[in-house]
């Protein structure tokens, strides 16, 4: 395994008492610190932001396409580095969420999901994002740098912090899901 920085915070009050995790790879890097950048905003209000890393050591948009000046690093290192971060139950946090990016999201949302208790969703929009909270109370939103335009990322992460999740018999079907992982729920 990879060594992996120490997480920096990003944003943080005293007042918060949810927590948001960001981590990625070189290839999302990028698209990680202007969704950071983003959440500085309202849209991060009441949250305080972890970044597990990669770190983007640069980068210049030309038009829509970005050359990042980052590291290769391998997905699994972060996508665990961020699941274990939202599972943690140490502080004072009555919420914990995730978003983690590599190129396509998939590679960071299946290692994402191998962490037990975590319930990754990739997302491409905001139906996806919207449902991912509301009926499957995903604790970690995975994009893709490569397959997904910023202004979506920003409205999915949105709509992904804004959204609580309905429970009634969505309950049922999690508690099934984390019977296959061999703990509860509540895991």
């Amino acid at each position: 395994m990879t060594a992996i920085p120490q997480p920096s915070t990003i944003r943080s009050s005293e007042s918060t008492k949810k927590l948001l995790v960001l981590g990625s790879d070189h290839v999302g890097a990028v698209m990680k610190r202007e969704l950071s950048d983003f959440l500085k905003g309202p849209a991060g209000d009441g949250w305080d932001i972890l970044d597990v890393g990669a770190s983007a050591n640069g980068g210049w948009h030309f038009g829509k396409l970005i050359v990042q000046l980052v590291t290769q690093v391998d997905y699994p290192d972060y996508g665990a580095a961020a699941a274990n971060a939202v599972l943690d139950q140490s502080g004072t946090y009555e919420q914990r969420l995730g978003i983690v990016i590599c190129g396509s999201g998939i590679g960071i949302s299946i290692a994402a999901n191998k962490i037990k208790g975590i319930r990754c969703a990739l997302c491409h929009d905001h139906y996806t994002a919207l449902m991912a909270r509301k009926h499957n109370d995903a604790n970690i939103l995975a994009l893709g740098a490569r397959t997904t335009g910023l202004d979506v990322a920003k409205d999915m992460v949105s709509v992904f912090l804004s959204t609580p999740f309905d429970g009634a018999h969505h309950s049922i079907r999690l508690n099934k899901l984390h019977e296959l992982e061999g703990c509860s729920y509540a895991c």
